[in-house]
């Protein structure tokens, strides 16, 4: 046997694992929990701010269709308020989410519609109390319709971001 043996071996192996899809039970996409569409349960394990949390089952999630004032860097008029609103309501409850039809963004950053137990979605919460503008990426636009509504509603009923004062220094 050559000593190269070993080696060459070795580099065959590695090939027919690599032309047969890899081993058994691995992926292309190191994470199969995230791809477009699917749907499960989860629990928020923290709060990053207004529109970006931690599931247990996803990791780092930015909820789709909304954007919530900033509370890193720039403080925001209502960043504050807003990530407090997102911490009061999801801090360690379970809900349920949609992945979207583009599943992270450029942050690698899952992208969810999230639902709370009692069936109501979270992310229409954001809008439609004033706590966040609507955010229109496509492909991720299934609700883009409703959001601007809710917007709009929250605008002229002067709730949040549009109360009157709610942004005086």
């Amino acid at each position: 046997m050559s000593p190269r043996t070993p080696i060459v071996l070795a580099l065959l192996v590695a090939a027919v694992v690599a032309g047969a899809g890899g081993l058994p039970g691995a992926s292309d996409d190191p994470d199969d929990r995230v791809a477009a569409g699917r749907t499960g349960e989860a629990v928020v394990t923290r709060v990053v701010d207004g529109d970006t949390a931690i599931l247990s089952s996803l990791g780092r999630s930015r909820f789709i269709g909304v954007d919530t004032p900033e509370v890193f860097g720039r403080l925001d008029c209502f960043g504050a308020r807003a990530s407090a609103f997102t911490k009061r309501v999801l801090s360690g409850r379970r809900v349920r989410y949609e992945i979207g039809a583009e599943p992270r963004d450029r942050y690698g950053r899952v992208l969810v519609y999230l639902r709370l137990q009692d069936g109501r979605s979270f992310n229409e919460l954001l809008v439609a109390g004033g706590y966040a503008r609507t955010l229109e990426i496509a492909p991720n636009v299934r609700y883009a319709a409703r959001f601007r509504r809710l917007a709009a509603q929250a605008r002229d009923a002067g709730r949040g971001l549009w109360a009157r004062g709610a942004c005086a220094t």
